[in-house]
């Protein structure tokens, strides 16, 4: 099989951050909040590797998937900046990577659906 698309491995570094992230929160927030915050970030993961080896409907489904649990995640990291879980620098890395992925994934999504239309 071919390289894996580079969006997985961009998402797979910044998951390893944020559990990094919130294996600093304190304790009550990192079994409410935290929680919340790596389900929703490896659910991602995992409807994009879904979609990398998938084809057709489905992978357009994995990938639609994944563009709507970033947009949860989005929430969740300014919810847990606004709670003084996360520094004002970290929000803003977590933000910037989660733009750029979401620009990745918005890309893959056009192609998935123009190659579904082309067949």
């Amino acid at each position: 099989m071919s390289e894996p698309p580079i969006l997985l491995s961009k998402w797979y570094e910044y998951t390893k951050w944020l559990l990094a992230r919130v294996d600093q929160f304190p304790k009550n927030q990192r079994f409410i909040l935290g929680q919340r915050l790596v389900d929703t970030c490896l659910d991602i993961q995992e409807h994009l590797i879904e979609g990398a080896y998938t084809r057709g409907v489905k992978k357009r489904d994995h990938l639609g998937a994944a563009n709507r649990k970033i947009e949860v995640l989005r929430w969740l990291v300014r919810l847990a900046h606004e709670r003084e879980l996360l520094s004002g620098r970290q929000y803003g890395y977590s933000s910037e990577r989660m733009s750029e992925c979401g620009r990745m994934l918005g890309a893959w999504i056009k192609q998935a659906e123009g190659s579904s239309e082309a067949s």
